[in-house]
């Protein structure tokens, strides 16, 4: 999806979350459960981009007007070289429903379980606030 694809390169988040879907489901590579909303999945994102260095997307995959996208990537993590996906599926409005990311080696995996731990608790209050500054926007 050349939007997402677009809008991740140019660092500029408040883009990329306008692309996801209220009830969008991220899949993690280092985390067993999925995360359900767009809160939280922004807020992982927006941990993903402090951890993650030299980060370029290398190749899309998937018709321009299908839904269902794949967007190969390489970054650094602490100073493990890795390679990933972003698999992305679009709800019929065309926002991201669906995001699961894939990472390989085993060893660039466990340097990024590490380095987003270490940042969950300011993702959780990232999504926290964010869910707070929704529910006041629609009482």
């Amino acid at each position: 999806m050349r939007e997402f694809r677009e809008a991740v390169e140019a660092g500029d988040l408040d883009a990329v979350e306008a692309l996801l879907a209220e009830n969008v489901v991220f899949t993690s590579p280092v985390a067993f459960r999925p995360y359900p909303g767009k809160a939280i999945t922004a807020a992982i994102l927006r941990g993903v981009t402090r951890v993650f260095e030299d980060f370029r997307y290398e190749r899309e995959i998937g018709a321009a007007e299908g839904r269902d996208h794949a967007l190969v990537f390489t970054a650094r993590v602490d100073g493990r070289e890795l390679q990933g996906c972003d698999f992305l599926h679009l709800d019929e409005n065309g926002l991201i429903d669906e995001l699961t990311v894939m990472v390989r080696p085993l060893s660039a995996a466990q340097a990024l379980s590490a380095a987003m731990g270490a940042q969950f608790e300011q993702i959780a209050q990232e999504a926290q606030a964010a869910q707070a500054a929704q529910a006041a926007g629609s009482a």
